[in-house]
């Protein structure tokens, strides 16, 4: 029987990266993130509600060039939407005051793409100084810009070709 173990979510950070770096140069960043797991009514309004779901994250540098938990030290808060590409571990432990056994699950994220652009003149904080790729793409397609469709009416004198 074959195994597949993949998970791909889109939320919001519940609290700011922590990083850890290991003695062998590695390094984790860990940060909670929330996401909607189902729409349950209210009973006292009869509306319809999300209901969050929080989930503990953990990305790692990998390998030579890996740089997944810098990248998130450096670019994400507390409140940013990303998108989080990983899969489920269970880690599982004993309660040092009752000695119970305790587990939850995680998600060691893969990959990781931020979704909000960056504001021009906002700074979130002292680690955010220049812009990445994904940063720098996503906040070019915010942008205005004179479109297809913009162009081709102006040439077909505002007819559609089809």
């Amino acid at each position: 029987m074959a195994n597949f173990n993949k998970v791909i979510l889109i939320g919001r950070l519940t609290r700011d990266p922590e990083c850890r770096t290991f003695a062998n140069g590695g390094k984790v960043a860990k940060f909670g993130f929330a996401t909607s797991s189902n729409r349950k009514k209210n009973a006292q309004t009869g509306q319809w509600e999300d209901e969050p779901m929080f989930i503990d994250c953990e990305a790692f540098n990998r390998g030579e060039n890996g740089t997944l938990a810098n990248i998130i030290e450096q670019y994400c808060r507390k409140g940013n939407q990303i998108c989080i590409e990983g899969r489920l571990k269970l880690e599982q432990w004993d309660d040092k005051t009752t000695g119970a056994k305790r587990s939850k699950h995680l998600i060691v994220v893969d990959t990781m793409q931020l979704l909000e652009p960056k504001q021009d003149g906002q700074a979130n904080g002292p680690r955010q100084q220049s812009s990445t790729p994904s940063t720098q793409m996503s906040h070019s397609a915010s942008e205005p810009n004179e479109s297809y469709d913009d162009q081709h009416q102006e040439k077909s004198g505002g007819e559609i070709p089809f």
